[in-house]
């Protein structure tokens, strides 16, 4: 479920456009205006606003965004304005360009080391149609169960197999095969998969199990991480709530305040300022943002 709040009567893209070139005009920069105008608008809206701006005013809002915005809060309000399409395809192409983490990202895009071993993961990830009804088939469900923890119990965890079945089963039967490696061998996979910590491979693809079949886990982790370390993770904060402010982030909001006893919104308000905190905080639906 959607944080994103919509006004039940929106203006216009004409009048949206116009309000945001005002915004841009003069001295100073209204940010308020702003916020007040893309925090709230879903994504057909924002791309209307854009297609708008740039015929009315022969400039491109995302041009003029990164002229008049700076820092933390310029980067939430250009990665929120792009379409989940391009958004996808920007933070793709900066993972790839980053010397740490770029694999993390990947792999959320997917489902969603710069080693041959990373590369089999990430690839059928990224490539393979993976059916998403709700049938199941059980006596699937068995098998593959047992060639999991045939594989784990080997330590073979970039073998074809294991790739395979978390790779191309729907989250259905993913969910399902999960449940009954649970049952049968007394140990949720992921416990499995922490044979070794440190490696990079294994926490890799602990994180894409989590992605695939609990994604509000692994996004609530990713915050946590982000915001409870010492200094925050304004990267890892910003690519949560603005992939996630359209899909799943109520989810995420519960899961948080499960897990940490703390209200989302009131842990990225103790850890952020100024127009970036009111830029995230209306994305996800913070009373009064």
């Amino acid at each position: 479920m959607a944080t994103l709040t919509v006004p039940p009567s929106v203006p216009s893209p004409a009048e949206d456009a116009e309000q945001l070139q005002k915004a841009f005009a003069g001295w100073g920069t209204n940010e308020d205006l702003i916020i007040s105008i893309l925090a709230h608008r879903n994504a057909v809206q924002r791309k209307l606003i854009r297609q708008t701006y740039a015929e009315t005013y022969g400039e491109d809002l995302l041009k003029a965004l990164d002229k008049e915005l700076s820092s933390d809060f310029e980067r939430s309000v250009l990665l929120w304005t792009l379409d989940a399409a391009e958004r996808d395809a920007f933070l793709t192409n900066e993972a790839t360009k980053k010397l740490t983490s770029s694999n993390w990202v990947l792999m959320e895009i997917a489902c969603t080391r710069s080693s041959m071993e990373l590369f089999m993961l990430l690839v059928p990830l990224a490539s393979t149609f993976r059916y998403e009804g709700p049938e199941v088939n059980m006596a699937l469900a068995r098998s593959e169960a047992k060639i999991l923890h045939e594989k784990i119990h080997e330590q073979a965890y970039n073998h074809d197999e294991l790739i395979r079945i978390v790779t191309t089963r729907s989250k259905a039967q993913l969910n399902a095969t999960l449940n009954h490696y649970n049952n049968e061998f007394g140990n949720a996979i992921n416990k499995d998969l922490k044979a070794d910590p440190n490696d990079e491979f294994l926490k890799l693809l602990r994180s894409a199990i989590k992605c695939l079949t609990c994604p509000e886990k692994h996004f609530e982790k990713v915050l946590r991480l982000a915001i409870n370390k010492l200094g925050t993770d304004e990267w890892a904060l910003t690519r949560v709530v603005t992939t996630r402010a359209e899909v799943d982030m109520q989810r995420i909001k519960e899961q948080y305040h499960k897990r940490n006893s703390v209200p989302l919104d009131r842990a990225i308000a103790n850890d952020t300022s100024g127009d970036y905190k009111e830029m995230l905080l209306a994305l996800v639906g913070h009373e009064g943002a």
